[in-house]
């Protein structure tokens, strides 16, 4: 259970991976603000398989796209895309660690429970998809 509230506004999306096909995370938070991105998952206690974010820059950077997991109580498998949807990078961030950076410019931060890496290579592409909503009645 978090100690913060959630973020007004917030937006979910799916995670795809396009090779396979496949979901593999169903529901990620967008976070595509300053404050969004800066909370992350600082202060929550644990992150259950499926659970993700999505950091969201306005383009590629290896300097806005790195991380850092002080306040962060678990690891986190985190994956770095770039604009074009290609995995640039990947890495297990162990928690309570200064930095992570990625080798080449992410406009994307994918953080996830640790075993969404054995899913995915670098090199390989994801997208991301908004839910679909009920039309109003």
């Amino acid at each position: 259970m978090s100690i913060l509230p959630p973020m007004a506004g917030s937006r979910m999306r799916a995670v795809k991976h396009v090779q396979s096909g496949q979901v593999l995370i169903e529901q990620t938070r967008w976070c595509d603000s300053f404050l969004s991105r800066m909370r992350g998952f600082t202060f929550k206690r644990k992150i259950n398989k499926g659970e993700g974010l999505v950091l969201v820059d306005k383009q590629d950077s290896r300097i806005n796209a790195a991380i850092t997991m002080l306040f962060v109580f678990f690891d986190l498998g985190v994956i770095w895309v770039n604009e074009s949807g290609k995995i640039v990078d990947k890495k297990l961030a162990r928690s309570w660690r200064l930095s992570y950076s990625p080798k080449e410019p992410a406009k994307f931060v994918v953080e996830s429970h640790p075993d969404i890496l054995d899913k995915i290579q670098i090199g390989d592409h994801l997208t991301f998809i908004e839910p679909e909503t009920e039309p109003d009645s």
